[in-house]
């Protein structure tokens, strides 16, 4: 599976911006059971989880922290995920990753970053206060 992550740049605090994450392989045998979504990490800190949908049944979870301001959705004909953030804040500021895992949301959630299946290579998010 490759994941290519675009839409990422600068914005003022307030402002909203729209990831998208390109998903391609596994053409033979589709997506599902698999959950895809985003973590982001700051500089000099850990990776972090923000949002995860499942392929199939798009259902959501999202991290406390972007609640009401971050909404996740996917197009399966488009093979994309995105990630519409809103009023952004300072503290958002990171490279936001796709990621992609096979297993539910819980697992995804929660499970160490460096097991996680395929990454994509990561898009830079910077808001200005």
């Amino acid at each position: 599976v490759q994941l290519v992550e675009s839409g990422g740049g600068l914005v003022q605090t307030g402002g909203s911006l729209r990831l998208s994450c390109a998903v391609s392989g596994h053409s033979y045998s589709g997506y599902g059971g698999y959950a895809m979504g985003w973590f982001r990490q700051a500089p000099g800190k850990d990776r972090e989880f923000v949002s995860a949908i499942t392929w199939y049944g798009g259902r959501t979870s999202l991290a406390d922290s972007v609640k009401g301001r971050f909404t996740i959705s996917r197009d399966n004909a488009q093979n994309t995920v995105y990630l519409q953030m809103n009023s952004l804040k300072p503290e958002d500021t990171a490279i936001y990753y796709c990621a992609a895992n096979f297993g539910g949301l819980e697992y995804f959630r929660t499970r160490d970053t460096k097991e996680i299946d395929y990454w994509g290579q990561g898009t830079q998010v910077t808001v200005s206060s």
